[in-house]
């Protein structure tokens, strides 16, 4: 049975009002779009989804995502499966693919529409319609089955999907530069580049001559003044958008390091 904490299926439905947030990426996800539209960005790339569309995300990245449910009313819906670590491994052994080398592809990848995606989805309609919370053994067979289906359709997809290996230790600058408005912990940083919490410490010292909390303060700080300054964005917008987690704090840090409150620039 699969360990991780969160169900194997899930779904998500939001009524009248959009919803829009951040989230690290622990596992490969493959999702249906149902209703509604789903913007998500890695720092990167962005992409949008709509009704009908499918989605691969790839394990161990960070994304910033906008859930909007349809325009004149209705509900955001979307239904999502998660391969997690331990059932693909068991899956490899079971059916003979080897633990491969790790592949670089994009972080989101938006999947053409086969008629085994769809009905695939489509089966797991009832569950969600009648509120019937789907048994561990039958979600594992599902999740088996969307593994099955992803591999018929998308054979190159096996190199991602039995790549089991941690990620390797990258370039740190870049990696900061691209991933700095991410409201992450320290190590999740830390992971996501390759080395422990005492390295990243250590070595984000030596390139940047500073600690990482501090510097991450000032980045996101310069990136706010320059989004509102230069390209006219709101103070609503943008706080959420370079990092912070709440206004308040924004604001204080924003007018402690320029000496004016946001609103008056």
């Amino acid at each position: 049975m699969a360990s991780s904490e969160r169900p194997m299926i899930a779904y998500s439905c939001y009524y009248s009002r959009s919803r829009e947030g951040e989230q690290f990426v622990p596992e490969h996800v493959f999702s249906y779009q149902i209703s509604g539209r789903f913007t998500v960005s890695d720092g990167e790339h962005t992409n949008v989804f709509n009704e009908g569309d499918f989605r691969f995300f790839r394990r161990n990245n960070l994304i910033k995502y906008v859930k909007e449910p349809p325009p004149g009313g209705g509900e955001f819906k979307s239904v999502s499966v998660y391969l997690d670590q331990e059932t693909l491994r068991n899956f490899s052994m079971q059916h003979g693919y080897k633990p491969s080398v790790h592949q670089q592809i994009e972080t989101i990848v938006k999947l053409n529409p086969y008629v085994l995606y769809k009905s695939f989805m489509d089966s797991l309609a009832p569950y969600r319609e009648e509120g019937t919370e789907i048994n561990p053994q039958l979600q594992q067979l599902k999740v088996n089955e969307a593994i099955m289906i992803l591999l018929q359709t998308q054979p190159q997809l096996a190199d991602i999907l039995f790549d089991f290996s941690d990620p390797g230790k990258i370039d740190l600058e870049s990696f900061m530069e691209k991933n700095f408005h991410f409201n992450v912990q320290m190590k999740r940083f830390a992971y996501l580049t390759g080395r422990s919490l005492a390295t990243f410490k250590r070595d984000f010292e030596k390139i940047f001559n500073t600690t990482p909390g501090n510097w991450l303060l000032h980045r996101r700080l310069q990136e706010a003044y320059y989004k509102i300054k230069e390209k006219g964005r709101s103070v609503s917008d943008v706080y959420m958008d370079v990092g912070f987690e709440d206004l308040s704090h924004f604001s204080y840090a924003f007018k402690n390091k320029f000496g004016l409150a946001p609103s008056k620039i």
